[in-house]
């Protein structure tokens, strides 16, 4: 008989085939059986590295430079592309960077639009 591997949030030994995916009856966690259990540990250390929109890696207080001109609500002018940025601080969620940005103030900036200086 084929053994199915543990469902990888909650160890339950339950699994199930359910067409390209393998199911966990008891957490309802859904996975592709060729990511396997070791990539579970893979995914969190791909979550801790934040990359710039040319693939270097970003730590906190680096400086960057923003590559975009960004419109920002509720100030007069926009946020020029070539803006330097010093100091930032990574955090987790839609808007990686915290920073404050002189004439702007304080604000959140994607990784994507910016490019370590």
């Amino acid at each position: 008989m084929n053994e199915l591997p543990p469902c990888p949030e909650c160890e339950s030994v339950y699994t199930y085939p359910d067409g390209a995916l393998l199911m966990c009856p008891e957490c309802a966690h859904e996975w592709s059986p060729d990511a396997g259990a070791a990539s579970s540990g893979e995914a969190v250390d791909d979550g801790d590295v934040y990359r710039d929109s040319v693939g270097n890696v970003l730590q906190d207080g680096d400086d960057v430079i923003v590559v975009k001109t960004l419109k920002v609500k509720g100030a007069q002018k926009a946020l020029k592309a070539g803006t330097k940025v010093r100091n930032i601080r990574l955090v987790g969620g839609d808007h990686d960077i915290d920073c404050k940005i002189p004439g702007f103030g304080p604000m959140k900036l994607k990784t994507s639009i910016v490019k370590k200086a």
